[in-house]
């Protein structure tokens, strides 16, 4: 059902939810005005005051500061080329001001310029230079295609309440899940339609093909880069360094088949845990599957990224963001800066010892065993007997106050990791070696087979069934006695 016919029921479904948004926090303001007149009579109105001043105070802030580094047309004509072609294209009219922000990132904000207003469309580094011209105009496309979808008061109305309340669902004092899911999922349809249909608009630009391929290839850049990316980046941290070559190996990695393939496993995973229905976007199946199959391009852009005069210094800027190198310093010291290394001059070893390893260590703590053999085959028993959501649960205590749409999938994603993991410091030693540059869970067997065992154990947690894994288990015993021998 399209509530846009309903106008009434719109309007009513974003006053309930701000409401419900605003509970809490009307909650937290009645008890301190309490608290304050029975403390001091006299002064309790300054509480409320203060409330309001501080939240106004920094939501005007929040607002006034864009993000990202602009990208001027003189700068970048290439860019602002692509960018005015694809508006016009699709009938966008308003002031356009092109940003570039460090993460995999596409949206469109509206702004202020002393012409008036505007709207600021930042773009993702990675998808700068990761992108094909095609790609990435199907990409600006959807983002223009979108805001004409939603401009209007209602839908417009709508989403602010939903992003508000979705915000809210997120924080630690969230509304109640019985009023707020309800509201959230009889408010998803429009939202899903508006999304499916600046897909559309985009295939009507750059081709189903093109559009198709900028769903997928969007999707796991964002995979990469907060899985193998963020962890990259939190253990450099750690040794106070970051990686100047970040871009670089990242779009290497994500070139590899096996890197690939477990980040489209990602996307689909994401998508499958909504339990609230705060996702604006249909899940990247359903988009792809509702392209117009026969939508030919309007116009050509290119096969190749698009041109970046200044990419060397939109690079350094991008890395320096996410380095927090770009932070305001009152007394600087070049000494204290993250000691720059390189990730594709590290060895296989060296890239792999940036893993995180954690569920091996609390797999052994789970299930009370001292080895990873007697820990693996104890947690292969309780996939076997159906006992392993608890131990699911004991590897991650915050799988128990998540709601029961969402559990089954994260305990599946923390079990596989554990196992796959734990898998792993059993093989090694039984001979078998590294066979990828990037995952550590991918290896030569040695037959010569190679195995990804994240994926096998991913594909026994969804099957209820241990016995590949085991006989990974039985197999590995037997080859160290047969080496002691």
């Amino acid at each position: 059902m399209d509530i846009r016919t309903s106008p009434l029921r719109a309007w009513m479904l974003a006053a309930a939810m701000l409401v419900v948004a605003w509970l809490p926090t009307a909650v937290v303001g009645v008890a301190l005005v309490l608290a304050g007149l029975a403390w001091a009579p006299h002064a309790v109105v300054l509480v409320p005051l203060t409330l309001f001043v501080a939240g106004f105070v920094g939501e005007a802030m929040r607002r006034e500061r864009l993000p990202g580094k602009a990208l001027r047309p003189g700068d970048e004509p290439e860019l602002a080329a692509l960018v005015r072609d694809v508006a016009g294209r699709i009938g966008f009219r308003e002031p356009l001001l092109v940003r570039v922000v460090p993460t995999v990132d596409a949206s469109l904000a509206p702004t202020k310029t002393a012409g008036g207003r505007a709207y600021a469309l930042l773009l993702g580094y990675p998808l700068l230079r990761m992108l094909s011209a095609d790609q990435l105009a199907s990409v600006v496309a959807h983002e223009l295609a979108h805001e004409e979808h939603v401009r209007d008061r209602r839908t417009a109305a709508l989403r602010f309440a939903r992003q508000v309340l979705a915000d809210r669902m997120e924080r630690r004092f969230r509304p109640l899940a019985r009023l707020a899911a309800p509201l959230l999922r009889a408010s998803q349809p429009p939202m899903w339609q508006a999304e499916l249909a600046a897909d559309a608009d985009a295939a009507r630009v750059t081709g189903s093909a093109a559009t198709a391929q900028a769903l997928q290839r969007t999707g796991v850049l964002h995979e990469a880069f907060e899985g193998l990316g963020s962890t990259w980046w939190s253990a450099l941290t750690e040794e106070d360094t970051y990686p100047v070559d970040f871009y670089d190996a990242l779009e290497t990695a994500v070139r590899d088949p096996y890197v690939a393939a477990r980040a489209a496993r990602g996307v689909a995973e994401e998508d499958a845990v909504d339990p609230y229905a705060t996702a604006d976007h249909p899940p990247a199946e359903q988009r792809l599957a509702a392209l117009p199959p026969d939508a030919v391009a309007a116009a050509a852009y290119g096969a190749e990224p698009v041109t970046l005069r200044a990419a060397a210094s939109i690079e350094r800027w991008c890395l320096g963001g996410l380095a927090g190198l770009d932070d305001p310093d009152p007394d600087p010291d070049p000494d204290d800066d993250p000691r720059p290394v390189r990730l594709l001059d590290m060895t296989p070893d060296q890239l792999h010892d940036l893993g995180d390893e954690t569920g091996k260590d609390l797999l052994l703590l789970a299930t009370g065993e001292e080895s990873p053999e007697r820990a693996l085959s104890a947690a292969l028993d309780a996939l076997a007997d159906g006992t392993w959501p608890r131990l699911a649960g004991l590897l991650e205590p915050g799988l128990r106050r998540m709601p029961a749409a969402a559990r089954t999938t994260v305990a599946q994603a923390v079990l596989t990791a554990a196992l796959a993991q734990t898998l792993h410091a059993v093989l090694r030693p039984a001979g078998w070696t590294r066979a990828h540059r990037w995952l550590a869970t991918v290896l030569t067997a040695p037959d010569g087979t190679v195995t990804d065992l994240h994926e096998l154990a991913a594909q026994a947690v969804r099957a209820g069934d241990p016995a590949p894994l085991r006989a990974l288990l039985t197999a590995a015993a037997k080859t160290r006695k047969e080496a002691a021998a």
